[in-house]
């Protein structure tokens, strides 16, 4: 039962793990190339993308009009973000300047000639074959590629919730000592007596 315990807190720790590295934000330094809106298809990755109740609209056939933010890394290789109000609900960003980011993004648009290289702070993953697209929150002009702006948010937010943890722990390590050990050591005595009983029952037979 313990080695169960052990599988389920492993499971539950790469979930947490997962779920603050989709959430938390994260910041990038990058050069806009472009600023478009598309149509596309929202099917089975419909939970990477902002909820109805922000405003977005799907037609009939499950399409939606969704602004994106292409740009180019500092190593060369273009990254894609998508531009989608958040709401009050899920994440907690409570952004509704979707419109405005987009305006600002245009304007800051640069060639490889003459780089204009911005931090842009978004949330979530890149994945191709879902068509998933971090959601970026905000844009804000960097003096060249070199610059890493602190990730201050996601440092606070990390503070946070392990002192959260570490409160938790305590507690769950008291409930333990008090009721889950005493438990299991009378669960593994009444094991080991009865493992005895039949022993001793088997040595009996063979005697026999």
């Amino acid at each position: 039962m313990r080695w169960f315990l052990t599988a389920v807190g492993v499971l539950f720790g790469i979930t947490v793990f997962m779920f603050l590295d989709y959430a938390l934000p994260s910041k990038q330094t990058v050069r806009i190339t472009e600023a478009f809106n598309r149509q596309i298809e929202i099917g089975r990755n419909a939970i990477f993308y902002a909820a109805d109740d922000t405003g977005t609209v799907q037609n009939s056939t499950g399409r939606r009009d969704v602004q994106f933010i292409n740009a180019v890394r500092t190593n060369g290789k273009p990254y894609v973000y998508r531009n989608e109000d958040t709401g009050w609900i899920w994440p907690p960003y409570f952004k509704y300047d979707s419109a405005d980011l987009q305006a600002q993004a245009a304007d800051l648009r640069s060639t490889s000639a003459t780089p204009e290289w911005v931090s842009i702070t978004s949330y979530g993953w890149r994945v191709n074959w879902l068509s998933v697209y971090p959601n970026a929150i905000s844009i804000k002009p960097v003096s060249g590629p070199d610059v890493r702006p602190f990730n201050w948010g996601a440092i606070v937010i990390l503070l946070i919730l392990g002192a959260l943890l570490m409160l938790i722990w305590r507690m769950w390590n008291q409930f333990r000592e008090r009721s889950l050990d005493p438990a299991w050591d009378r669960i593994d005595a009444e094991g080991d007596a009865a493992r005895g009983r039949l022993s001793r029952w088997w040595r009996g037979m063979r005697g026999r």
